[in-house]
């Protein structure tokens, strides 16, 4: 079996069981689909200037407790050839890369001075993700809740692109919210165990969140809340980001959301704009 096959096989097999799991919540649920599109544009701590389109397709389930989701992404990205999307500016000394790849690099050990850093794009499949939540405490009383997610990022887009890392990543968070009155406060923090390569080499790191959001009426509610994720590589930075977003729901069955972004650091980048729209049955 072929690495790609067996990445497909991996994600199926994955959800699959999620599904199963959902089942056993004793809860009949309903399946979601959603799509939509984020764009960013940064320097990240380089010469140049580089831009981010990401077109997410998602498709999960909700039962009970229990809630799963697998988002297939499409991406673009223009730019530094020594920025990965999600990841930052690392150093990259893949000599098999191409386009948006850097292409000069000589491997772990090599004697050659480091790639050139230079412009260039690429397109393609982006790293399939699979993640499951479980609500550990529920108090509608209270309204309080405290969920734990797991989250697998497979190593489905193209190192060669410079789209990805071409290995797996694995996660945890733990998130909290707490009800007051029209207001929502809520954060969380998590650990991310993420794959290196010979050509790209990272190190596990922790990312947190705080965030309020504010109850307009039945159908509207605004937030913002600010992000943290402690530099993973060694030639890149930490990430820091203050998102403010605005959700609309159509009835039961349809979702809206639209956000925008401001960076504080070398590893996010400096603005960034996106929807979603999302259908439950």
């Amino acid at each position: 079996m072929n690495r790609k096959k067996l990445l497909v096989s991996m994600v199926a097999a994955s959800t699959l069981g999620l599904y199963v799991q959902c089942a056993w919540a004793g809860d009949p649920g309903r399946a979601t689909v959603s799509a939509g599109f984020d764009y960013s544009t940064g320097n990240y701590g380089t010469p140049f200037d580089t831009q981010i389109w990401d077109v997410p397709l998602s498709a999960g389930y909700e039962a009970d407790r229990w809630s799963v989701k697998v988002t297939v992404p499409w991406i673009n990205i223009s730019g530094a050839s020594n920025v990965i999307p999600g990841i930052g500016r690392v150093l990259n000394v893949n000599p098999h890369a191409r386009g948006h790849g850097l292409g000069l690099g000589v491997g772990v050990g090599g004697s050659a001075p480091p790639p050139t850093v230079t412009e260039g794009s690429a397109s393609g499949l982006g790293d399939i993700v699979a993640q499951a939540t479980y609500g550990l405490v529920r108090d509608d009383t209270a309204r309080f809740g405290l969920d734990l997610t797991g989250k697998v990022k497979f190593g489905t887009a193209s190192a060669d692109k410079g789209l990805g890392t071409g290995r797996n990543d694995y996660g945890v968070n733990l998130d909290a919210y707490k009800g007051l009155a029209a207001w929502t406060v809520f954060g969380g923090a998590g650990f991310m165990k993420y794959g290196s390569s010979q050509y790209i080499v990272l190190h596990n790191g922790w990312n947190a969140n705080l965030g309020a959001g504010y109850k307009l009426d039945d159908a509207n509610d605004i937030g913002a809340y600010f992000y943290y994720r402690e530099k993973i590589s060694d030639s890149g930075y930490a990430q820091r980001e203050l998102s403010g977003y605005w959700n609309h729901r159509f009835g039961n069955a349809w979702r809206l959301q639209g956000y925008v972004l401001g960076g504080f650091s070398d590893g996010s980048p400096d603005w960034g704009v996106g929807g979603s729209l999302r259908y439950a049955f």
